[in-house]
């Protein structure tokens, strides 16, 4: 029994065997991929990667005073911040800064205090002791000129020359009171001066300490209104933490978005900017949501480039606008943005994959055994754009076909053509590349003709620039 079982199972095998041979042997030895030229609508793309962004915020800042002359404390830490994400009322608490800084500001403020009233004391002193002395003096001189005035009178019967000494030590008395007295008023009026200078410098430091206070309360900072909480965004594209440096000249701890009207902001290379116009339109996805699709426009482009960090690229800022609103989108979500920067309609294109270029002469292969040299137009990330050697509804091969050196070679009318294409295209961006470089001679003369210029000249990096979108301008449109 046991034997008939495995022969059963044996000749189970072997049947299999022989029928996976078999239906192997049927298939072909290279499945052929073919595909029909289309004609229709043809757009030309730029894609690039964003981040969403509010287009309307309300920031929620550090006191701005921090850096006034009163103050001058220019750079506070984070203490306490609550969870990005939380939604908070007017008024409601949002983060604590570090009083460290200016706690030691008071202080310096205070011993300056100090130092000022003393010298106010020490001045009014000064001054009083000065002016007392300068009056003695005055009463003195007065005596001193009554004393002359008597021996004047007593010397009546004395010889002349006795007579005129008299009167002469009667003067200088006289001009010496006189002049005590006109000294007397000079020094009050500088004595008034001393003390205003040292009651304003005693002044001073209070008014400085009562605004550190002031300063000191907003220290605990609060919601302007109602909103859902962001964490703001530092130059170098780090979000705002507890611990996180907040500077006078930045002083953004948090925002509170309108969520009704959202951007995406992005960065595209300097090859592609000038193809990037305000009113186009934008295809848009969002990485968070990949089921969920949006459209947009282009609302503003950067005319100034930004070198990216860590890269000689030079990027530009482009916003585009979303259309209509939805409340799953929040702010520093990825997009992928599809820019649409040009539409043929009616045109005839397909596949990039197939086509081939031989002697730089580009062709396809056909289903029914033509080899056929095409001219090339537009072209977007998959597709390009026949202007002549192709029919809409014609198949072609997506890859090369076995035995191609078997095809007929068609449409060598078109080579001219393409040639002199090829030539125009080398003369524009030769042009372009002229036109470029005349321009950046341009800017370094201007900058050596500057105080401090260097003939490198050169353009400096900027604080803050782009720290590199993962896709910061994927070429879409090729002409």
């Amino acid at each position: 029994m046991n034997k008939k079982k495995i022969f059963i199972l044996v000749g189970v095998a072997i049947l299999l065997i022989a029928i996976t041979v078999v239906s192997r042997s049927k298939k072909p030895k290279d499945a052929q991929i073919f595909t029909k030229v289309q004609k229709g609508e043809f757009e030309v793309l730029v894609a690039v990667t964003g981040e969403l962004e509010a287009m309307n915020k309300e920031n929620i800042i550090a006191p701005p005073e921090l850096m006034s002359d009163m103050v001058r404390v220019y750079q506070v830490k984070i203490q306490d911040l609550i969870p990005e994400g939380s939604v908070v009322d007017s008024g409601e608490y949002v983060a604590t800064l570090d009083k460290t800084d200016i706690t030691t500001r008071l202080r310096e403020v205070q011993d300056d205090l100090d130092r000022q009233k003393s010298n106010y004391i020490k001045t009014q002193l000064d001054t009083t002791i000065q002016l007392r002395d300068l009056r003695d003096q005055i009463q003195n001189l007065g005596y001193d000129r009554e004393e002359k005035q008597i021996a004047l009178d007593q010397s009546k019967y004395e010889p002349p020359a006795t007579i005129r000494q008299a009167q002469i030590a009667l003067d200088k008395a006289k001009r010496d009171y006189e002049n005590s007295k006109k000294n007397y008023k000079l020094k009050v009026r500088q004595a008034d001066a001393n003390m205003r200078d040292a009651e304003f410098n005693m002044r001073r430091p209070e008014r400085r300490i009562e605004e550190i206070n002031k300063v000191m309360d907003k220290f605990v900072i609060t919601a302007p209104k109602r909103g859902m909480l962001i964490y703001a965004k530092e130059r170098r594209g780090d979000k705002r933490k507890v611990g996180s440096t907040v500077s006078a000249w930045d002083n953004t701890v948090a925002t509170l978005p309108d969520l009704s009207v959202m951007i995406s902001k992005t960065y595209v290379s300097e090859i592609d900017i000038n193809q990037i116009k305000v009113g186009q339109k934008v295809r848009l996805g969002v990485d968070a949501f990949p089921d969920k699709k949006y459209t947009g426009e282009v609302i503003k482009v950067s005319n100034v480039g930004e070198q990216m960090q860590g890269s000689d690229t030079k990027v530009f800022e482009v916003i585009i606008r979303i259309n209509g609103s939805d409340p799953v989108l929040r702010p520093y979500m990825t997009t992928s943005n599809s820019v649409v920067i040009n539409k043929f309609k009616d045109v005839t294109y397909i596949p990039i994959d197939a086509i081939h270029n031989e002697d730089s002469i580009p062709f396809v292969y056909k289903k029914d055994g033509v080899k056929q040299i095409v001219l090339l137009g537009t072209m977007n990330d998959n597709q390009v754009i026949i202007e002549k050697g192709l029919k809409s509804g014609e198949d072609i091969y997506l890859g090369t076909p076995e035995k191609p050196e078997k095809f007929k070679k068609e449409g060598q009318e078109l080579i001219p053509l393409i040639k002199a294409k090829e030539a125009k295209r080398k003369k524009e961006k030769e042009e372009m590349e002229r036109q470029k470089e005349k321009e950046e001679r341009a800017k370094r003369e201007i900058k050596m003709q500057q105080p401090g210029g260097s003939p490198q000249g050169g353009v400096p990096q900027r604080n803050g620039g782009p720290s590199g979108p993962r896709n910061m301008g994927g070429r879409g449109g090729r002409g």
